[in-house]
């Protein structure tokens, strides 16, 4: 399937029940926690996007401007935010999405975003564009498997979704892969053009006119996510490191572990879901 094709066919994403739940309760209250609904926001990529796409739309008369969640939330009313999360499609089973396990994909999404937004503020770029970034990044892996079942699960008997070759080999057999779908959803949404071009470049940050070194960020905060999900050792770890970004940015695979700021003691198949 070409990409505007996919990007044509209808596809609901699907957000954490418990994470819908806590928002619905936490809105019943007078007043909500702004503290609160930025953590639960935060924690879910599909919910964030809704939540960032409806702050950027011309009624707010701010397209493209909005980068973060605490800002779209000071522009939402609890009205409009209880309509939001109320209209929110639940990744309730396993088969919400064919050949994609949600739990895993939920906490790699959140540790991508908490790696993103800690490596920003090494080399100082802005936390909260990174944060953003890296919540939504995968989003496109999503889009794929719900529009395009039947390839993405011929794509999964070779690397799972979030094996590190995973858009490596999406981009040799579709011609294209899931950076491309998460940042044309994400200018679809009239995210700002930072965001956009992160997600657009973070597979290779180098092929951009201008480099941007958000991009950079995300594809370091990529690979040591999905390291931490394949369970890499430390020869691993250190031959699969993407040096030429690293040095780009002043930092080398030292630095960027040291700025891993997830407790990697909690096994990957825990669950610790908000």
């Amino acid at each position: 399937m070409e990409l505007h094709a996919l990007l044509a066919t209808p596809v609901a994403l699907p957000c954490i029940p418990r994470t819908v739940a806590l928002l619905m309760a936490e809105l019943g209250h007078q007043p909500p926690s702004l503290r609160r609904l930025n953590q639960l926001f935060g924690a879910d990529p599909a919910l964030a996007a809704r939540l960032l796409e409806q702050a950027n739309a011309p009624a707010f008369q701010a397209p493209g401007q909005i980068v973060g969640i605490p800002e779209a939330l000071a522009l939402l009313g609890t009205a409009q935010l209880q309509s939001l999360v109320a209209a929110a499609p639940l990744g309730a089973t396993s088969r919400s999405v064919p050949g994609v396990n949600l739990q895993q994909f939920w906490r790699y999404s959140r540790n991508t975003a908490k790696l993103a937004r800690s490596l920003a503020g090494f080399v100082h770029q802005s936390q909260i564009a990174a944060y953003t970034a890296g919540l939504l990044h995968g989003l496109g892996e999503l889009v794929l498997h719900l529009a395009d079942a039947e390839k993405t699960q011929s794509l999964n008997t070779l690397v799972a979704p979030l094996d590190p070759r995973r858009a490596k080999i999406e981009q040799r057999i579709l011609g294209y892969n899931y950076a491309h779908v998460s940042a044309a959803l994400a200018q679809r949404w009239q995210l700002p053009e930072v965001v956009v071009e992160a997600l657009r470049f973070m597979g290779a940050p180098f092929d951009n006119d201008v480099y941007e070194p958000l991009a950079g960020v995300l594809h370091l905060a990529v690979w040591r996510a999905r390291a931490r999900e394949a369970e890499l050792g430390e020869k691993e770890l250190a031959v699969s490191f993407p040096g030429e970004v690293g040095i780009t940015l002043g930092l080398d695979i030292d630095m960027v572990l040291q700025q891993d700021p997830i407790d990697w003691t909690v096994r990957p198949d825990a669950g610790d879901y908000v």
